[in-house]
């Protein structure tokens, strides 16, 4: 039995859930990959497959193979890249996560770009506003936006995005425009929970500070909630420009108190703790800096 193969023939039935999507992504017949399976449960003396509802899951012990395998494919296909020059493009797999509504906007549209340049590349996108475990999800990069809590993680920031207060020009024909930061305690704000805190200080292009406590009936804990409540014309939110780029380009939401500004998000590249990045992932994070750059 020919353990490479054993190896990459078990990650691609765990990714793919059955032995017949395997077998049609390696190009060999089914009965060839249940038989390879077996030996190699029989040469590790466990199972490492359970049969589901949903089709083929790995068993305890197939889950702590699978990881290794799969680090050990992907340590091979850096060996082989550097052995031949990064020139040829990229192959195999990369697998990122992303705030859902930053990927639809930002990574997206974006990705015919990227997979054109690697023709043998596979990309998986996980959209996902929560901060998700790299290790236990198998993500190469997460694209995430904010100050980091994972100190354990190899970061790179990619890009520094402005923070506004905007809104819709309905609900400030409805509610007034706010000209000072104090006055944006008489709005109803559209709270986001993820981001948003207690109370936001704004600096003058004078230098001088101020700091107000916005609040409002409607808290949202994903981007898509926040966007789609201001779009609604309910308030008015703070939020990053990355959020509503489409309509603050089409003036279906405009920018409130241009001579005050906030504290910028900054959006980072994070590579799973305990391992180098991959050239895949760093690849991906070089080109994530290019597009943001270009708007």
């Amino acid at each position: 039995m020919d353990r490479f193969q054993a190896m990459a023939t078990f990650t691609r039935v765990v990714d793919s859930g059955s032995f017949t999507a395997a077998a049609r992504q390696l190009n060999v017949g089914q009965p060839a990959v249940s038989k390879l399976i077996a030996q190699l449960e029989d040469r590790l003396g466990v199972r490492l497959l359970t049969r589901t509802t949903r089709g083929l899951a790995p068993t305890e012990a197939g889950q702590h193979y699978y990881e290794r395998a799969r680090r050990a494919l992907e340590e091979a296909d850096e060996a082989e890249l550097a052995a031949r020059g990064a020139g040829r493009g990229l192959s195999g797999r990369l697998r990122i996560s992303a705030a859902t509504t930053f990927a639809r906007l930002h990574v997206i549209p974006r990705l015919p770009a990227f997979l054109a340049a690697h023709a043998e590349l596979e990309l998986e996108v996980i959209l996902d506003d929560r901060v998700i475990d790299m290790i236990e999800e198998n993500i190469d990069l997460s694209l995430r936006m904010g100050a980091l809590s994972d100190s354990t993680a190899t970061a790179r920031k990619l890009a520094e995005g402005r923070r506004s207060v905007v809104a819709t020009p309905a609900y400030l024909e409805r509610a007034g425009a706010p000209r000072t930061p104090a006055e944006l305690a008489g709005h109803e704000a559209i709270v986001y929970t993820r981001f948003d805190t207690p109370s936001w200080t704004f600096r003058h292009v004078s230098g001088s500070e101020a700091s107000v406590r916005v609040g409002g009936r409607v808290r949202v804990s994903a981007a898509e909630g926040l966007r789609a409540a201001v779009l609604a014309d309910m308030g008015l939110a703070v939020a990053s420009d990355w959020m509503f780029t489409p309509e603050l380009a089409s003036g279906a939401v405009v920018r409130l108190l241009d001579d005050w500004h906030l504290p910028p998000l900054d959006l980072w590249a994070l590579f799973p703790p305990g391992r180098l990045p991959t050239a895949k992932a760093r690849a991906f994070a070089a080109f994530m800096v290019g597009a943001m750059k270009a708007g």
